[in-house]
């Protein structure tokens, strides 16, 4: 068949080209579980024409809020191909949340994964009056589950639903994809077949992976940049696995032995932690190799400018230390992709010394999701690439990264004004995020623009820049950078708690296990050191004059944290108000 111009065309589009026994698998029951090409459609069909029989019509919203498994393709591909569009949801946000977005998107039916969030939808039907039947995935006593739909399935109505999808055409809304919400209320981002499918397309002209690979999805299916990397692996047909959940994704690496996959820069931190952890257990003369290596990788230059005794070091640490950590990946691992968020630096060059090659890319839910990408065979570490085939960048006068291309947005649903506000009398999209070009050609992210704040002296501060390079630290797990509209910058920090208690008892400091860990003058004073070691890269306004440890990780289920990791800023700095105020309202210690 022709190139898919809608996303239902893509399984399809693989049973002609390349149809395999594994184009999805989960876990069920302990064991993997694999759907053939042919089987995914006939089931898509089934539920479509079910759907149909239900009475559901094109134009209808359906909503979807579960971690990732094989059912969540099926019903998305089964809504899609009738016409109607399906509002994914992340399974971690709050009940006020799900109203919000079940009310502003007119959502009609839920799909949900387990009891736990068909109790949550449950609790708010009665105020979403759009709000017909809520579905689960998992069997439950007494719940309608998923499949029922696929038992009322209606061969008589096979001819409708072919004339349906003759009728969806590339440009129609496929999608709306509500943002997490970084920096205020939640917003719908419509995106058509054609938005997402030219970032398909896009992706396939630069990226490696062919239909001999496997891919391994852990991060969540609701993201459009998971999303977006599924639909790909579907088109050119590589066999995609779903991880049982982030707690088991080493297990499940060793298991399917992706040769690639996607990731958020966190994960790959804690990797990176977790292997630093076991590397400081060994004992010696193991302990001296391994560090030796690290070093190593930490001085690698990515663009080939290392001497042939650097070469030849490099390739004896990657027989003697890196081949285990290729091996915890799996053993079979070509490449990996981050984005959603910066990456340090430090951590793709070492990654990549070790024959680990990660990729950076950047975009949004709104250009669905990718903009630039570095390419396997041509990056620069620190940036996130060049732009995408299809795809323009340009920066403003203010540094604003603008973009156009057929992956930008339709608009956020429901607010023509906000939509008019991000678009200029060009069509530029207007991005939000600070960035600079590198050799005139490699985009570096600077920061986010509605982040960067103002001291009390007037100079602006990008706090970005300075957390990830404080996160380099193997004391600090997390830390937010304040100061908009004080005299001096300061920091709240998430100490790395496992790795502290371990120094604390090797260093036979004692305070802590009284006063805990936040509170602990030593860990404060050795944190103090590790911030005055980081300062120096910084200038004098931006360098972080005082801080606060706080007592608790911020994560997802605390509100802290966006579904991909990042900072919810507001929320952060709304829950530590007091702690702040003592911060500002002490003297600053000049010493």
């Amino acid at each position: 068949m022709a190139e898919p111009k809608r996303l239902f065309d893509l399984i399809p589009f693989q049973i002609e080209n390349y149809p395999i026994k594994n184009c999805i698998s989960d876990k069920k029951n302990d064991q993997w579980v694999s759907f053939g090409t042919e089987e995914v459609q006939s089931i898509i069909d089934k539920f479509g024409l079910g759907l149909l029989k239900l009475g559901v019509n094109p134009g209808d919203k359906l909503a979807i809020i579960s971690p990732n498994r094989t059912e969540w393709n099926f019903v998305d591909l089964g809504i899609l191909q009738i016409g109607c569009v399906d509002v994914p949801i992340y399974p971690n946000i709050s009940v006020e949340e799900y109203e919000y977005i079940l009310n502003d998107a007119e959502v009609k039916y839920v799909f949900v994964a387990n009891l736990d969030l068909y109790q949550k939808i449950s609790s708010v039907k009665h105020k979403v009056k759009s709000l017909i039947e809520i579905y689960t995935f998992d069997k439950l006593e007494g719940k309608k589950h998923w499949k029922e739909i696929l038992e009322i399935a209606d061969e008589s109505l096979r001819d409708r639903l072919n004339q349906i999808k003759e009728s969806v055409k590339s440009d129609d809304l496929a999608t709306i994809i509500y943002t997490s919400g970084t920096t205020g209320t939640q917003k719908g981002v419509m995106l058509s077949h054609k938005n997402i499918l030219s970032n398909v397309n896009s992706i396939q002209q630069i990226m490696p992976i062919n239909n001999s690979h496997r891919a391994i999805s852990f991060l969540p299916i609701c993201h459009i940049f998971e999303r977006t990397a599924v639909y790909y692996y579907m088109k050119i047909g590589a066999a995609i696995y779903y991880a049982e959940s982030i707690e088991k994704v080493g297990d499940n690496l060793k298991e399917i032995k992706p040769n690639y996959f996607t990731t958020v820069p966190r994960l790959l931190e804690k990797i990176y932690d977790k292997i630093m952890e076991k590397g400081r257990e060994l004992k010696q003369p193991k302990q001296a190799i391994f560090g030796w290596a690290v070093n190593l990788a930490n001085h690698y230059h990515p663009q080939g400018k290392n001497n042939w005794f650097y070469n030849l070091r490099l390739w004896a640490a990657r027989k003697i230390v890196f081949s285990k950590w290729i091996e915890a990946l799996g053993g079979e691992v070509k490449g990996i992709i981050s984005g959603a968020a910066a990456l340090q630096p430090r951590l793709g060059r070492i990654f990549t010394a070790a024959g680990v090659n990660i990729v950076e890319g950047y975009g949004l839910t709104e250009t669905s999701p990718v903009i630039t990408c570095n390419r396997f065979e041509d990056y620069y570490i620190g940036t996130v690439g060049h732009p995408i085939p299809d795809v323009q960048i340009k920066l403003a006068d203010t540094g604003e990264i603008l973009t156009k291309g057929p992956n930008v947005m339709l608009g956020y649903y429901n607010k023509p004004e906000e939509t008019k506000a991000v678009f200029d009398e060009e069509s530029w999209f207007h991005t939000g995020d600070i960035g600079v070009m590198v050799n005139d050609k490699y985009l570096k992210i600077t920061d986010r623009l509605k982040e960067v704040f103002k001291t009390s002296g007037g100079k602006f501060i990008a706090p970005l820049p300075i957390e990830n390079k404080m996160k380099e630290s193997l004391f600090i797990r997390n830390i937010i950078v304040i100061g908009e509209n004080q005299k001096f910058c300061a920091a709240l920090i998430v100490p790395e708690f496992d790795f502290i208690k371990k120094w604390c008892e090797k260093k036979s400091v004692q305070d802590y296990i009284q006063k805990g860990i936040s509170q602990s003058d030593t860990i404060k004073e050795r944190i103090w050191k590790e911030i005055q070691h980081y300062n120096k890269r910084f200038s004098h306004i931006e360098q972080v004059k005082k801080f606060e440890l706080v007592d608790k990780d911020w994560t997802v289920d605390s509100g802290e944290l966006t579904p991909t990791l990042k900072l919810k800023r507001k929320v952060i700095m709304k829950n530590y108000e007091k702690l702040i105020d003592k911060i500002y309202s002490e003297p600053l210690n000049t010493n």
